[in-house]
């Protein structure tokens, strides 16, 4: 295996990597602890909870440019989402605090012929500017909802910034434009008309086909070979389908027209493209499944059902009239639930994982859907550790969105996400003119690109996983030192996944363990030869102290819903069966000899 340094991307060398490698379970507590011997050595971390040293970059430069001395600025890919920031900043701050927060709009200087050829890109940014001493709460929205900029957006756009091709769009929420200064229209090869005009009508005197040559060389350079503007709309077209289960092989882009979706994997047979809504992370999917209900329904409690992921929750707390949080996804909370319903308490939606992280429970969701039918609530399922090529989730729920970041992906280099609305939902039309109202695709092209290319497949890999993950649990099983472990397979929820799970389906790639005391669980995690840090579902096995990462500062609390402290999280990859099966035994070996005196 591969030695990862202290703080480098997880994978190596990769500049838009989404995990960061935390060798140890001291390097874990010290990267919450904020300690310098960790934190000074991060070249990166996990996208919504360390801003990207791109995206900081941007953010300084915005600031130097544009506001006072000692501001921050987060950065948003469209106004109206850096508005929904600060309506949220202002919903938190004292009045004082507040007075001098404003917008900066960057937009492409029309009057730059070079801004044509990027128009189809769409690489604007807005940047909420703030005194530093606002900025924690700037930063929870940003984490939170999961609307700030992908590192290669603002990567791209500073750029752009750099060669005077961004300016100022002076409208109601940004400052007056700077006073006029010396036109930079950048270098001659970014002045020319796109390709992507070339064959449309042109004036008599147009540019000459070698400024049109380029002009498409300039956004060759910038992407470096990875983007062709014509692939963005069929890449987007692919990656839905995937989603559908109507496209699983491994399509060529341009080769030859997309199939028909005819048919899918769903169980939904009038499911169209035009229901899966692309993201780019998969908690902006969950955040915007919210607002569309909320939208759609009226302000209305959800339910978390289960143990969350950190920010389903949170969501569900700042972003509205607030939930009722079921921590346990068990029949008694269930049987609880339905007593609150029948004593008339309305709820506006069920939001739950299918599986949980980390417990890998598996909620009851036929008899949800069934309360859910009769007590006019939606059903939101988060599939991403299951993943749709082993199991169907969307017969029972009315949205089902998923991490495309994780196993989707596989590659650990890019962020994504998306939402199903299930056309056969009571509550479809309301979504659907929701998201005609509101919904904008901020899903960077870029982006978009990668994970296509990443998505191709999926399916292969998943049934790799799902044996990797099997034979892994074996040794884990029959280990004295294992104390408990949590898989679909095996826990006491298994019916539950069974009724969803496809034929030919397994059982996923994510496996959670719990020792019989902590010593056992640093000696194994600081003993185990694999990727070590945040995120899953990534194509090599990662393991991670989850519960440490995710809660730290509430581990009673966790601990009060079953969750261990010094609960290991192992996400499985492709390696080779008995190679990883191999580093797990020497892991478990080396956990008893340094604990067996204690």
């Amino acid at each position: 295996m591969p030695g990862f340094e202290l703080g480098g991307s997880i994978p190596p060398d990769t500049a838009h990597a989404v995990s960061v490698s935390l060798p140890t379970w001291s390097a874990n507590v010290g990267y919450e602890e904020g300690q310098d011997w960790v934190v000074n050595k991060m070249t990166t971390g996990y996208p919504r909870f360390f801003i990207h040293r791109s995206i900081q970059d941007f953010a300084a430069e915005i600031v130097a440019k544009f506001g006072p001395n000692g501001y921050k600025a987060m950065l948003f890919p469209t106004q109206q989402i850096a508005c929904r920031c600060l309506s949220f900043i202002k919903s938190r701050c004292s009045p004082s605090s507040i007075t001098t927060l404003t917008i900066v709009n960057l937009v492409l200087d029309a009057t730059n012929p070079a801004a044509r050829s990027l128009e189809p890109l769409s690489p604007a940014i807005s940047a909420v500017l703030l005194p530093e001493d606002v900025f924690a709460y700037a930063k929870q929205y940003w984490q939170h909802s999961g609307d700030g900029v992908s590192s290669r957006r603002a990567e791209f756009c500073h750029g752009l910034l750099k060669d005077g091709l961004l300016r100022l769009d002076a409208g109601p929420n940004s400052p007056s434009s700077p006073p006029p200064q010396k036109p930079c229209r950048g270098p001659r090869r970014y002045r020319r008309t796109s390709s992507l005009d070339a064959g449309k009508p042109k004036a008599a005197n147009g540019p000459p086909l070698e400024e049109v040559q380029e002009s498409s060389r300039f956004l060759e350079e910038r992407f470096g070979r990875n983007l062709d503007i014509s692939f963005v709309a069929p890449a987007k077209s692919a990656i839905k389908r995937r989603i559908a289960g109507a496209l699983r092989s491994n399509h060529e882009l341009g080769a030859s027209p997309l199939p028909n979706m005819e048919s899918n994997t769903r169980g939904i047979v009038n499911l169209n493209e035009d229901d899966i809504y692309l993201f780019p992370c998969g908690m902006n999917a969950i955040f915007n499944a919210h607002r569309a209900l909320l939208g759609s329904r009226g302000d209305m409690k959800s339910i978390n059902f289960g143990f969350p992921y950190v920010d389903t929750l949170k969501i569900l707390e700042k972003f509205g009239p607030g939930c009722l949080f079921y921590g346990h996804a068990s029949e008694s909370d269930l049987d609880e639930l339905e007593k609150r319903l029948k004593d008339g308490e309305r709820f506006l939606a069920l939001f739950c994982e299918f599986p949980g992280n980390p417990l890998l429970t598996c909620p009851n969701l036929v008899r949800t859907r069934e309360l859910a039918d009769k007590y006019d609530f939606a059903v939101v399922v988060d599939e991403t550790i299951g993943t749709f090529a082993n199991m169907n989730v969307l017969p029972y729920a009315d949205i089902v969105v998923s991490s495309l970041t994780k196993i989707f992906s596989g590659d650990c280099n890019v962020m994504g996400g998306s939402a199903i609305f299930n056309p056969n939902s009571r509550y479809y039309q309301g979504l659907k003119e929701f998201a005609q109202r509101e919904y904008q695709d901020t899903y960077w092209p870029e982006d978009v690109m990668f994970m296509e290319r990443n998505s191709r497949d999926f399916v292969s890999r998943i049934e790799r996983i799902n044996t990797n993950a099997e034979a892994i649990c074996d040794v884990l099983r029959s280990h004295p030192a294992i104390k408990t472990i949590y898989y679909p397979k095996f826990n006491d929820s298994r019916a539950n996944y069974e009724t969803c799970k496809l034929a030919g389906g397994g059982y996923g790639g994510l496996i959670s363990i719990s020792f019989h005391n902590q010593a056992q669980a640093i000696a194994f995690y600081d003993a185990i030869d694999t990727a070590k840090g945040p995120s899953l579902g990534t194509n090599f096995t990662l393991t991670s102290p989850y519960v440490l990462l995710a809660h730290y500062q509430e581990l009673d609390w966790a601990a009060g819903y079953g969750v261990d402290p010094n609960l290991v999280r192992i996400s499985v990859g492709l390696e080779e069966t008995e190679t990883i099966v191999r580093v797990f035994r020497l892991a478990l070996d080396v956990t008893m000899e340094k604990t067996s005196a204690n």
